[in-house]
């Protein structure tokens, strides 16, 4: 039960940055989320710091980047868990480039209650030379 709940909050997610919807995006996450992120400012503490990093980010998929969900593997464990995917994340021109780079994202969750939240969030591309 757990994971499926862990899933379905990550699909939400997903779906709430790809509709530009700042709440969405927000929800299910702790007041004292630590994100690593690509763009500047690379890391990020607070759930207020770590909203004012997506408005950016929405102009861009305004202007045709994708946000796509490719593959998601959760582990759970009674009270904490963490999450690995991959998304397609870039530009059409992006995207032609380099057809099979793929955003990794890790996610750190604990439970409050019978709620699961991301506590940490951590994304990155992989090195090219």
């Amino acid at each position: 039960m757990s994971e499926q709940q862990i899933r379905e909050l990550i699909e939400r997610w997903v779906a709430a940055v790809q509709a530009g919807d700042l709440g969405g995006v927000l929800a299910d996450h702790s007041d004292d989320i630590v994100m690593f992120d690509v763009p500047p400012p690379n890391e990020v503490r607070g759930i207020e710091s770590y909203g004012k990093t997506w408005p950016p980010f929405f102009e861009w998929l305004r202007r045709g980047a994708v946000f796509e969900l490719v593959s998601l593997e959760v582990t759970e464990g009674e009270d904490v868990a963490f999450a690995t995917a991959l998304l397609r994340c870039g530009t059409g021109e992006d995207l032609r480039a380099d057809p099979g780079n793929r955003l990794r994202l890790t996610l750190g969750l604990r439970k409050e209650g019978d709620r699961w939240i991301v506590a940490h969030e951590h994304h990155s591309f992989p090195a090219r030379d």
